[in-house]
């Protein structure tokens, strides 16, 4: 299993299993989608809220994806930081903008959502207030990517404040339930089970499947992008220093850093 996993960490490998990958994990995202929003269409208004409940599809699993990528980006800067895994850097780098964007739309989505419940696009709630900050912390963190030239210091900068940030993911989760919020507790996934009825449930569910596949999906072409942008910047400071270019010396991805 090790041996496997050692295996697959190499990214030469890594882009030939993607190659093979990435083409079933744009049709089972189509399909997530295409079935989810035919669910969303098709699932009945609330009582309350009327046909602005519709705009939850889009929100709770822009949400969670969010809340995913920065996750995977915490895992990755341990990787890079306590076992030097050669891929945890294209890793991290390649989900922030992503985390950034499914942030932005669970922002935007929420705003439109509130403005017809709480009649106001803004409140400055804990969820919607620690929501904002992941917001700024992927900006940041990007910028930090940005900003260091050198992409082995860059890598372990960004590593130390991903693993700083995430504090804040407990925050966005428990933040309805530590503090007096407008907004509304955790409806799927309570102890006491999900207190949506079945029928708004499956299309969320389904719409949260589609949007971690497409995470998934992004987040491996971007991996796959900056690998190759590392071969290319490697393979232009051998050229300016007048050296020879090899293959085998653009296979490891820390000689390409």
């Amino acid at each position: 299993m090790r041996a496997s996993l050692t295996a697959y960490s190499n990214p030469g490998n890594f882009l030939r299993v993607v190659a093979r990958l990435l083409p079933w994990l744009w049709s089972l995202t189509i399909l997530a989608f295409a079935l989810g929003l035919f669910g969303t269409f098709i699932a009945p208004s609330d009582y309350q809220q009327g046909e602005t409940v519709r705009i939850m599809y889009i929100h709770v699993p822009a949400a969670w994806a969010a809340m995913l990528a920065y996750t995977l980006m915490t895992v990755s800067a341990l990787g890079s930081l306590v076992w030097r895994h050669p891929l945890a850097d294209a890793a991290q780098k390649g989900a922030a903008p992503l985390g950034a964007a499914f942030t932005f739309i669970c922002l935007v989505t929420g705003s439109l959502w509130g403005k017809p419940m709480w009649g106001t696009y803004w409140v400055w709630d804990a969820r919607l207030t620690s929501v904002l900050v992941l917001f700024l912390v992927y900006l940041g963190l990007i910028a930090l990517w940005q900003t260091i030239e050198d992409p082995s210091k860059a890598a372990r900068a960004v590593s130390v404040m991903t693993l700083v940030g995430f504090v804040n993911i407990p925050i966005v989760k428990f933040s309805v339930d530590w503090w007096n919020t407008l907004h509304q507790p955790a409806s799927v996934f309570r102890m006491e089970g999900p207190a949506i009825a079945s029928s708004m449930l499956w299309p969320l569910i389904v719409m949260a499947l589609a949007y971690t596949f497409l995470f998934v999906t992004l987040h491996v072409m971007a991996v796959r992008n900056e690998i190759m942008r590392r071969r290319v910047r490697r393979l232009a400071i051998t050229l300016a220093a007048g050296g020879e270019p090899t293959m085998a010396g653009m296979r490891p991805l820390e000689a390409a850093r």
